[in-house]
């Protein structure tokens, strides 16, 4: 499997959003959007289930460290979360799949990764990124640490315990690292 990168601006962010709803669905948008916000692995953010919302809060134990993730809902996420709400008022999952909708016998389930995957590999196809799964949770860390030039805040909000584990994560690189070097003139 391919690296997938962060997205380096917002106008391809909301490209991506605007092309997974015309090409895909709201839901595809939404997962976009919210994971971007969350900046969760995959796995992590298609679990979610609305039990997990407290408030203007999401509390989930992570799955792959084991970590809790509290995460304050910002209001452009919070809008979202509660319009799925009230479109979807019998579902578990906030990304719950619809295509077991009328099967009365078979217990509700999220989303695929696969799914996601292969939606967002699409849309970077047609964009020339590589765009996976992992590029909302990069695309949130790059645009923060370039708002903040602050790693530890990224590694924080990414719960990374090294440094350059949440550059190389984030797509620092050298030619970003010279460029700062040049434009910051003391």
């Amino acid at each position: 499997m391919p690296e997938v990168q962060a997205v380096k601006d917002q106008d391809t962010v909301k490209l991506i959003s605007y092309l997974l709803e015309r090409q895909f669905s709201q839901q595809l948008a939404d997962v976009w959007n919210i994971g971007l916000n969350l900046a969760l692995r995959i796995s992590d953010l298609l679990s979610i289930k609305f039990s997990d919302i407290q408030d203007d809060r999401l509390i989930i134990k992570e799955s792959k460290t084991g970590k809790i993730a509290n995460i304050k809902l910002n209001s452009k996420t919070l809008e979202r979360i509660q319009r799925i709400a009230r479109e979807h008022p019998n579902h578990i999952y906030l990304f719950q799949s619809y295509r077991n909708q009328r099967a009365k016998h078979i217990k509700p389930a999220p989303l695929s990764r696969r799914y996601i995957c292969r939606a967002l590999a699409m849309i970077g196809e047609e964009l020339k990124i590589a765009l996976g799964t992992h590029s909302m949770r990069k695309t949130r860390g790059y645009l923060l640490y370039q708002q903040t030039k602050d790693i530890g805040r990224v590694m924080k909000m990414l719960r990374h315990s090294a440094e350059e584990t949440t550059l190389r994560y984030i797509g620092i690189e050298q030619d970003d690292i010279d460029k700062d070097f040049v434009e910051l003139e003391i």
